[in-house]
């Protein structure tokens, strides 16, 4: 999904809750991280067109829903470290599944953990294990029913194996 065409949809179904206005950063944020993309084209065809058929690999229908992915550098030893959030729930009441992978080897594939459903995070810092994030989350107000939305601090750490995977993943609230 094109960056511009995602936060414009994110506006629109946010439109009609009252937390609206504390979110619109966050989706400012994201538009900033979007990369520049000329609204001209840049390149002249060199060659004949060749018509694509559709990918009918039903595991891409989940691939396609993946809207962020950041690597972890800093992990000393060659793992292949990676957050990423896939489109999904409610995107009134956050809706970014946010995950962390770690690449196992070719015949394990990834092993993947699901940290929380936010509006939106941030890497503050990533060393071998850990990675420190800043989280955007809706919450709502059970004595108004109101929408609003909070800022949270999360540690994220493993214990790193000699190869492979971690089996578990722990999760502990921060300042």
């Amino acid at each position: 999904m094109k960056p511009a065409l995602f936060v414009t949809a994110l506006l629109m179904l946010t439109a009609c809750d009252a937390g609206a206005d504390q979110r619109r950063q966050t989706m400012d944020d994201a538009e900033e991280r979007a990369e520049t993309v000329s609204p001209t084209p840049v390149l002249t065809p060199s060659g004949e067109a060749q018509a694509l058929p559709a990918d009918e690999d039903e595991y891409l229908q989940w691939s396609a829903s993946v809207v962020r992915v950041d690597y972890l550098d800093n992990q000393g030893d060659g793992t292949t470290v990676k957050l990423f959030g896939t489109a999904g729930g409610d995107p009134a009441m956050n809706g970014l599944y946010t995950h962390i992978a770690f690449f196992g080897s070719v015949m394990d594939g990834w092993r993947t953990f699901r940290i929380g459903d936010f509006l939106d995070y941030r890497v503050l810092a990533a060393s071998r294990g850990r990675v420190d994030l800043e989280i955007t989350e809706s919450h709502l107000d059970p004595a108004t029913d109101e929408i609003g939305s909070r800022v949270r601090r999360l540690i994220v750490t493993w214990d790193p194996p000699a190869e492979g995977a971690p089996e578990t993943v722990s999760v502990t609230e921060a300042q």
